[in-house]
């Protein structure tokens, strides 16, 4: 997580000093095609860009709107989560009772359907949850500590919004997933044992070495004039996202090390990206 502040001392709602005891965490996404941060984050830090129309809400705004973060692009195009309110202060986020308990996010929306981003800004927003979660002593999995504003509304909390699952749905995940990923995040991290380190490793060593005799045997043949072996079949069609598969991988579903690597490239799909996508999620 990349988690930077820039407190908005400008705003009406902090000017209003009101506080919280937080009990859970909402979270939005902004219903604009707009992932750069500097369009709601502001005045410009050196990281975020200048925002030339002006329009960031760190100012007296006419509209009763602010939220404890937001995560989408700084300038460079990377990633990162900004603190615009102190955690415990009362945000102007769900219109409704949720501001009252709840602390609050939006995710800058892009088109919606730009599967690397939502998998950055789904992340990044996995590792925040966990990191509010872990400061606040929440559990992810109790009722109603982590909504979406949809699920807000339907419990009389909010306004009727349908972020951020209308965005969520198009990329295969929900907040039941959501809610599952921080939980996971949560969980103390496994060391591997010994003996699993030596089985990794020898069945590393074994893969390494079956792919130079393959390369061996291919040079011997051609040099002997052998008939070329056929071309191997067509990589199968990917039908799954990296998320999806990052998931699946946690959950134990495509084996460890090299094993795992094997199979998720016999079935088309890019074993560095999804090891990359899991290496976020942890």
């Amino acid at each position: 997580m990349n988690l930077q502040q820039l407190i908005f001392t400008e705003n009406a709602c902090y000017k209003a000093g009101v506080l919280i005891s937080p009990k859970g965490i909402v979270f939005h996404s902004t219903g604009a095609n707009n992932p750069w941060l500097k369009r709601y984050v502001g005045p410009d830090d050196g990281k975020l860009g200048h925002n030339r129309y002006g329009n960031h809400w760190n100012q007296p705004m006419s509209r009763r709107v602010c939220v404890h973060a937001f995560i989408g692009k700084l300038a460079d195009g990377s990633i990162a989560t900004y603190q615009t309110l102190p955690w415990t202060m009362r945000g102007w986020h769900a219109g409704g009772t949720a501001n009252d308990t709840h602390i609050s996010f939006e995710v800058c929306e892009d088109g919606l359907a730009d599967p690397e981003y939502f998998a950055q800004v789904y992340a990044e927003a996995v590792q925040f949850g966990a990191y509010l979660c872990q400061r606040f002593g929440l559990d992810p999995l109790k009722d109603g500590v982590i909504l979406g504003h949809n699920e807000a509304h339907i419990r009389g909390m909010a306004s009727n919004h349908a972020d951020p699952e209308h965005w969520m749905r198009r990329h295969g995940t929900s907040m039941n997933d959501y809610r599952n990923d921080v939980n996971e995040l949560l969980k103390p991290t496994r060391i591997e044992s010994e003996e699993e380190r030596m089985d990794r490793e020898i069945a590393e060593r074994i893969e390494a070495a079956a792919g130079r005799l393959e390369d061996a045997t291919a040079r011997l043949e051609t040099l002997a004039g052998a008939t070329p072996k056929p071309a191997p079949a067509p990589t199968p069609k990917p039908s799954k996202t990296v998320l999806e598969l990052a998931r699946e991988v946690l959950a134990g579903k495509w084996g460890n090390g090299a094993d795992r690597k094997r199979r998720l490239q016999a079935a088309g799909y890019d074993a560095a990206a999804v090891q990359a996508m899991v290496n976020k999620l942890v």
